[in-house]
């Protein structure tokens, strides 16, 4: 097997190609492919293109709805619930965004909770989106559990990310988008992929022991590490009372795995999508101002020696420069992944 890379447009057609012949409808096809090119484009690549034969399956399943119906009951005026009806985590998500920018364009601020949805790939595409807008918002996920809690010896909560991006009138905002976990789940089956150990501190072994062969990983350490996890456990649970306690979905240990062999039943997860409008607070122009020079003194600020100081998402827009014009590096199991899929569904491979 061996690593390739394919031009942006081209793979992203691919992936919404495959949707459309597993039998997805069209809003569907456009947005899974939408967010996990946010991943492969940005250098998110365990949250990338690498789920689309994932995807495809529990399409195929049934686990996901290929058209789903999605039904918002406004709850009050910057507040409601969107129910997804099982749909596939980002047609879910990117339309509880829309919901949520409509209601802060009026009221400032709002919230959608979101029900009966499915995983949602990287959280940073829809805070990103938002930002892209002019507007700050935060989106929030739980999962099936695969993080165990600090000093803790099972799977407790999941990987359960959370994003924050705000507008900073730069080419791109600041943006950040982070497991709660030391590293996400599909980063240890990229590495496997690849070849190549984890870095320290970030999975366990079925007894709570640290590994750093990723073949070894029952379980992966929150964020913050032996030392300091009981940081990342409690972010984890601020991400399970939004998207499961607020929205009455399941929790964690409640979610099947993601990884296990029934695509016929939905998952019933929830998320948790909210939305400011500067106008409602100091206004557009003065946040962005403000961000600007807090952006300039935070790049500023002096680093250790042989180190570079960065702001949340400066290593991203640099990583998906140089895809866009080298073209986005697929590891060797997604590109076998991606010629099944090809041969399949009669789809030409995007290299």
């Amino acid at each position: 097997m061996q690593t390739r890379r394919a031009e942006v447009a081209a793979l992203g057609g691919f992936c919404e190609a495959v949707f459309r012949a597993v039998g997805a409808d069209a809003e569907t096809a456009r947005d899974a492919t939408r967010s996990m090119m946010h991943g492969s484009l940005h250098g998110v690549d365990s949250h990338g293109v690498r789920l689309l034969p994932y995807y495809a399956r529990v399409l195929e399943g049934g686990e996901v709805a290929k058209a789903p119906q999605l039904r918002f009951t406004q709850v009050k005026p910057g507040s409601g619930l969107l129910d997804a009806g099982h749909a596939q985590g980002a047609r879910a998500t990117y339309h509880a965004l829309e919901l949520a920018i409509g209601m802060a364009a009026t009221q400032g601020i709002a919230a959608v909770g979101i029900q009966n949805s499915s995983h949602f790939g990287p959280a940073g595409a829809y805070a990103y989106a938002a930002a892209e807008r002019g507007y700050v918002a935060l989106v929030v996920a739980n999962s099936d559990s695969f993080v165990r809690l600090h000093d803790g010896a099972e799977r407790f909560h999941g990987t359960n990310p959370i994003a924050v991006g705000v507008p900073t009138g730069e080419a791109n905002p600041w943006l950040l988008d982070m497991a709660t976990s030391s590293v996400p789940f599909n980063r240890v089956e990229l590495y496997q992929s690849l070849g190549v150990e984890l870095p320290p501190d970030t999975a366990s072994d079925a007894a709570g022991a640290e590994v750093l062969d990723p073949h070894q990983v029952a379980m992966l350490a929150p964020v913050g590490g032996t030392g300091f996890g009981f940081k990342g456990a409690a972010l984890g649970g601020v991400a399970e009372i939004f998207s499961a306690a607020l929205t009455g979905m399941r929790l964690s240990p409640e979610i099947p795995f993601m990884g296990g062999e029934d695509h016929s039943t939905p998952r019933v997860m929830g998320a948790f999508v909210m939305v400011m409008d500067p106008e409602g607070f100091i206004g557009g122009p003065i946040l962005r101002a403000t961000m600007q020079r807090y952006l300039a003194q935070l790049r500023g600020s002096k680093p250790r020696e042989g180190a570079r100081v960065l702001a949340p998402g400066d290593r991203e827009w640099a990583e998906a420069a140089e895809r866009r014009a080298m073209g986005v590096p697929l590891d060797p199991l997604t590109v076998a992944a991606f010629e099944g899929l090809s041969a399949r569904f009669g789809v030409g491979l995007p290299w």
